[in-house]
């Protein structure tokens, strides 16, 4: 018996998260499916990370383990054409059979994109969050490193958390522009990019939802920091759509 490690990307668009549930569709459960079929044998995969419904992917990882005599970094050529087209094993390898995705020391990097402009673009429909008022790039990078180092993040999950410690370490937020279009109502992407060793249930669209309200003037930079030392969930911005959240990358240290 073999473990393979696969890396996935995805578009969440038409799934419900990454995880097997009763209520619909996930990318477990498809990957389960296809490899089950494929390899003729009964297969569960492990996710690193569950991300939810709607949410993307440029980089989740998973194992599984098989018999197959395929090689491992050929692995992903044979199983992509057995999946549907939002689904993609973007490289393949065999690791330790102790190797497990989510018992790691990892950085995972989570981007969050916005349209900005008044205009919607139909292209960006599916993959960011539009704001038609323009945003103010210098500010959010600004309130973003307020949040950088190991802190108690409790103002920045959703309130009905179970985890253990709301805890976590950011090392590191990164505010980008791209322009999408120009013309009388010029458009750009914003992306919010942050790293982190781990993160709580929604802890980065909050974050995105707090630095757009920076954005927008309503908070002015410094007052990030007193809304992270609330602990206080009622002091951030919005948990913001999640068809802008990326899964960048995930990295094992």
């Amino acid at each position: 018996m073999k473990r393979f490690k696969l890396v996935v990307a995805y578009d969440g668009t038409n799934y419900c998260g990454w995880q097997i549930q009763p209520n619909g569709i996930t990318v477990e459960e498809v990957l389960n499916k296809t490899l089950s079929r494929f390899l003729k044998e009964e297969i569960h995969i492990i996710g690193a990370s569950r991300t939810d419904s709607g949410v993307h992917s440029f980089g989740n990882v998973a194992v599984f383990d098989s018999e197959t005599t395929i090689p491992p970094e050929k692995l992903c050529f044979a199983l992509n054409p057995q999946l549907p087209e939002d689904i993609r094993i973007v490289s393949s390898e065999q690791v330790p059979g102790d190797f497990h995705p989510r018992y790691c020391d990892t950085r995972k990097t989570y981007e969050y994109h916005i349209q900005n402009g008044k205009i919607p673009l139909p292209t960006e429909r599916l993959y960011s969050h539009l704001v038609i008022f323009p945003l103010d790039v210098e500010a959010m990078q600004e309130a973003g490193q307020y949040l950088v180092g190991t802190h108690d993040f409790k103002s920045f999950c959703a309130a009905k958390t179970q985890a253990q410690t709301t805890v976590r370490t950011v090392t590191g937020i990164e505010v980008e522009t791209h322009s999408l279009s120009e013309g009388e109502y010029p458009s750009q992407k914003v992306i919010i990019r942050v790293t982190g060793e781990g993160f709580l249930y929604n802890m980065v669209r909050i974050i995105s939802g707090t630095l757009i309200k920076v954005g927008l003037g309503v908070y002015p930079p410094e007052h990030v920091k007193e809304i992270l030392e609330a602990c206080d969930r009622s002091k951030a911005g919005e948990t913001v759509p999640a068809k802008g959240l990326f899964l960048k990358k995930i990295k094992y240290l």
